[in-house]
C-alpha cells in the first residue's frame, strides 16, 4: 500500500520531528529554502554527480540511493515537487588508464581526451564515457529511480551553460582569488578555471590563460604543446571548467538545492560554495558522508576496482538489502565486503516484518520504509520469512547444495505449506544461498577434527537431542545445546559454539544451532554428529 493512501496527513506532521537521518536532511533543506524565499511551486532540484573516468562502483550508486531517500523524506515533509538530476562529468579529460578495463592499450594514447571522445575498451559503445554512463543508468533504472540523466558533454555543447560561463568570465578575477590561496606556488602560476578544448588535438588542456575578453566572451591561452597563442570562446563547448569551478557553476546554472558528497570532498564543497556566492548564487545543502572501505580498510577506488561491485552484491543478495546497507549510518565509515551481505539481507527482512503493524511514527523511523516507500510489500511472504538467510547459508554448506531445490526439501519440512510458489522471496534467498555457498564458502571450507574431550560433549548433546520430543521447537533445541556446553564446563560458551561450527560446518562462524538443527531435521542432525564423532568430515 502506497504512502499516499495511508497515514499521509500523519506523516506530514510527524516528519517535523522524525529522527531518521533522511528527515533531518529534509528539514535542513526546508530551512535553506525558507531563507532563500524560493516559492512553493518551484520544483526543488536534487543532484548527484558521477565522474565516468572509471567504471561505476557501489559508492556512486549509494549516493543516488541516499539522495533519493532524502528526496522522498522532503516530499513527505513539505509536499513540494522535486526533481533528481544525475550529472555525468563526461567531458572531463582522461587522466590515467584504469586498472580494471579490457584492452587498456586502446586508452594508452588518449590521456587528456574528453571521456566521450575516448574509445570504449569494452567495444559496446561509441566512447568510454558513453559505456560508463550506460552502466550507471542501467543500475539506476534497475532500482526504479525517478531521475533525469544529464551529460556534461551534451549540456556544454548545447549552450545551456553559456550564460553561466559568461558570468564566470565576468567574475574571473574574483573566482581566481577564491581558488589561488588553495594552490601551491607553481600551480598558481598557470591556474585558470577555464580549460580550453584544443582545436588541433581535441584534448582538454591545462593551459595558462593570458587574457580574457568579457565583451567577446573569449580567453587567450598558451598552447602547452607548441607554445602558440590561441583564442577560443568560453561558450558552446569550446571550453570546460576545472572541476571545482565546474561544480560551482553547475549549482549556479541549474539551481541545485541539495547535493551530498563524500567526506573527502569537504574542502571542495567549501571552495565551490564560495565560488557560487561570488556568482551571486546560494550553495545547496547536503550531507557529507563517510567513505566505503574494502576488506583491507582501504578506500574504494573506481580505477582500482577494489571492494564490491553492484553486480557482485546482487549476485548474492537483493537490491533491497543493498539499499539497506546504504541507509545505515551514512556518516560512519563502513567496510564493504562479501561477508556483510547475509547479515544485511536478514536485517532487511527484520525491519520489513516490523513495518506492517507499526504506527505512523514508527513507520517513518523504519529503514525498510525509506527503501520501499510502502507500508507493506506486494509479495505475500516478504515480511514473514520462516527461515533466515543465514540459516539457509549454513544449510547449503552442510548439504553441499548445488540447487535451491535441495534446500526446499528441508524448508518445506521445517515450514509446512511453504513452497517456491507460495514464498517467492524465500525462493530467491535459497538461490542466493546456493550461489554464495558455491562461490564464497565451498572453496575455503575446512572441517577440523574434534578432540576427544569435544567428542564427549558432542556425544552427550546427541543423546539430549535424540531424547527430545519430535515436535520440539528451535528454542527447546537451543536450550539443549546451551545445557550441554554449560555441563561440560565451558566458561565462555562462544568456545563451545565455535567447536560446533568448526567441526560440523567447517567454518569459524555460524547460526543459532537450535534453529539450524530444527531446519536440518532431527535424523540428519543426529547423523551429522555421528559423522563428527567418527571423523568422517575432517580431512
Amino acid at each position: 500500500m502506497q504512502v499516499s493512501d495511508v497515514m499521509a496527513e500523519q506523516f506530514t506532521s510527524l516528519a517535523a520531528d522524525a529522527k531518521a537521518w533522511p528527515f533531518q536532511e529534509a528539514r535542513a533543506l526546508r530551512d535553506r529554502l525558507a531563507k532563500m524565499g524560493k516559492g512553493d511551486d518551484t520544483p526543488i532540484l536534487f543532484e548527484t554527480g558521477y565522474g565516468p573516468s572509471g567504471l561505476p562502483h557501489i559508492g556512486t550508486f549509494g549516493e543516488v540511493v541516499r539522495t533519493s531517500m532524502v528526496r522522498r523524506a522532503f516530499e513527505i515533509l513539505t509536499g513540494r515537487p522535486t526533481r533528481l538530476v544525475c550529472f555525468s562529468d563526461d567531458m572531463d579529460g582522461l587522466r590515467k588508464v584504469p586498472d580494471n578495463v579490457p584492452n587498456p592499450e586502446l586508452l594508452a594514447d588518449q590521456i587528456n581526451m574528453p571521456l566521450t571522445k575516448v574509445p570504449d575498451p569494452f567495444g559496446t559503445h561509441d566512447s568510454f564515457g558513453a559505456h560508463n554512463n550506460a552502466r550507471l543508468q542501467a543500475f539506476l533504472d534497475g532500482f526504479g529511480f525517478d531521475y533525469e540523466f544529464v551529460s556534461s558533454t551534451e549540456i556544454y555543447a548545447s549552450g545551456r551553460f553559456d550564460e553561466a560561463l559568461l558570468h564566470m568570465l565576468a567574475n574571473y578575477e574574483k573566482v581566481i582569488n577564491v581558488i589561488l590561496p588553495t594552490l601551491g606556488p607553481e600551480r598558481r602560476e598557470t591556474y585558470s578555471p577555464f580549460l580550453p578544448i584544443c582545436p588541433k588535438t581535441g584534448q582538454v588542456l591545462q593551459a595558462k590563460v593570458i587574457a580574457q575578453d568579457v565583451a567577446a566572451g573569449t580567453i587567450t591561452y598558451i598552447d602547452p604543446n607548441d607554445g602558440d597563442e590561441m583564442v577560443v570562446p568560453v561558450t558552446g563547448g569550446a571550453c570546460k571548467l576545472q572541476w571545482k569551478a565546474d561544480w560551482a557553476m553547475r549549482w549556479f546554472a541549474l539551481g541545485v538545492d541539495y547535493e551530498m558528497s563524500g567526506k573527502d570532498l569537504i574542502d571542495s564543497v567549501t571552495l565551490s560554495s564560495k565560488i557560487v556566492r561570488v556568482l551571486g548564487g546560494t550553495p545547496p545543502t547536503g550531507l557529507s558522508y563517510e567513505l566505503f572501505l574494502d576488506q583491507n580498510g582501504e578506500k574504494i577506488s573506481k580505477s582500482k576496482g577494489n571492494g564490491l561491485s553492484v553486480e557482485e552484491w546482487l549476485t548474492y543478495g537483493s537490491s533491497e538489502s543493498l539499499a539497506l546497507f546504504m541507509y545505515g549510518q551514512p556518516k560512519r565509515a563502513k567496510r564493504l565486503y562479501f561477508d556483510i551481505i547475509p547479515k544485511t539481507v536478514d536485517e532487511y527482512f527484520t525491519h520489513l516484518s516490523k513495518l506492517k503493524d507499526a504506527d505512523a511514527a514508527a513507520v517513518l523511523e523504519n529503514p525498510s520504509f525509506h527503501i520501499t516507500n510502502t507500508i507493506t510489500d506486494s509479495s505475500t511472504d516478504a515480511a514473514e520469512m520462516p527461515v533466515s538467510f543465514s540459516l539457509l547459508l549454513n544449510l547449503a554448506a552442510v548439504c553441499s547444495a548445488d540447487s535451491a531445490d535441495i534446500l526446499w526439501s528441508y524448508i518445506s519440512d521445517y515450514a509446512p505449506g511453504s513452497s517456491a510458489e507460495t514464498h517467492p522471496e524465500l525462493d530467491k534467498l535459497a538461490a542466493y544461498a546456493v550461489q554464495f555457498y558455491q562461490d564464497k564458502v565451498r572453496p575455503t571450507k575446512n572441517y577440523r577434527r574434534a578432540s576427544e574431550a569435544e567428542k564427549t560433549v558432542i556425544s552427550k548433546l546427541r543423546d539430549s537431542l535424540a531424547a527430545l520430543d519430535m515436535t520440539a521447537d528451535a528454542e527447546a533445541i537451543q536450550s539443549a545445546v546451551y545445557a550441554a556446553g554449560k555441563e561440560a564446563g565451558y566458561e565462555n560458551l562462544r568456545e563451545w559454539f565455535a567447536c560446533l561450527y568448526e567441526t560440523m560446518l567447517g567454518q569459524s562462524q555460524g547460526p543459532r544451532m537450535g534453529g539450524f538443527f530444527k531446519l536440518y531435521g532431527r535424523e540428519q542432525s543426529l547423523q551429522l554428529m555421528d559423522d563428527v564423532l567418527a571423523d568422517r568430515l575432517a580431512s
